[in-house]
């Protein structure tokens, strides 16, 4: 080699080397800044700064559901005036339910007066046939030329006549001859100790008993039967 040559590669600047960890560093810092601008023209994007617009949103937002909910002056006169039909004719029937009621309770009253008052007229009817039949044996009995049997006839054709209308209207006489004793039903005037008689057992009745259907309205006065064992006759020794 020439001193020339030597000269020329001294002078020669050696091209200067990046190390590797540099390389990475200068990419890193480049992708931040290209994903920041991104992330900015998004957020422009989707949420704008613009004052203008903010406020302009939220005044349309806020007035439109006020001018909806208020209704006019006619609407409002238009509903009273339903309102105030309706209460005319709820007020029309409770007046006269009201009424209907007074009436009705008048009506019972009436006829439970009526009731109470005229609640023996069937069997008070009944009973005049009775009372004739009485009063022409009466006569009959009065005359002179009256049989005693014929008079006797006629009294129980009367008797009858007024058995069967108390049974009508359930009222039946309680005549317990030879039965068994009931209290419920009976009145035990006295007790006759009766020879091998069944002890309880009604001999004589004195004055028969009556009830209205289920319901006493006089017991039956009766003698009742007590049992005497006989004595055994005596052995003569």
């Amino acid at each position: 080699m020439t001193s020339d040559e030597s000269m020329s590669l001294v002078g020669e600047k050696k091209p200067q080397q990046t190390k590797p960890n540099e390389k990475h560093a200068d990419s890193a810092v480049s992708d931040t800044a290209t994903k920041a601008k991104s992330t900015e023209q998004t957020d422009s994007t989707l949420f704008p700064d613009t004052p203008e617009q903010t406020d302009s949103t939220a005044t349309t937002d806020t007035e439109a559901p006020t001018a909806e909910a208020t209704p006019s002056v006619d609407e409002l006169t238009r509903q009273l005036a339903q309102a105030k039909q309706k209460a005319e004719i709820h007020w029309d029937n409770l007046l006269r339910k009201q009424a209907d009621y007074d009436n009705l309770q008048k009506r019972m009253a009436r006829e439970l007066d009526n009731a109470r008052k005229y609640a023996l007229e069937k069997f008070a009817t009944e009973l005049l046939a009775v009372k004739d039949s009485m009063e022409l044996g009466l006569d009959a009995a009065a005359k002179s030329e009256t049989e005693l049997g014929a008079v006797h006839e006629g009294m129980d054709l009367t008797l009858k006549m007024m058995t069967d209308t108390m049974a009508k209207f359930g009222i039946n006489e309680i005549n317990p001859i030879e039965e068994k004793f009931n209290p419920q039903w009976h009145e035990a005037m006295a007790m006759q100790p009766v020879p091998n008689a069944e002890d309880g057992t009604v001999l004589h009745v004195h004055q028969k008993g009556y009830q209205l259907n289920d319901r006493l309205l006089r017991p039956a006065r009766v003698m009742v039967a007590k049992a005497v064992n006989a004595e055994k006759p005596l052995e003569n020794q």
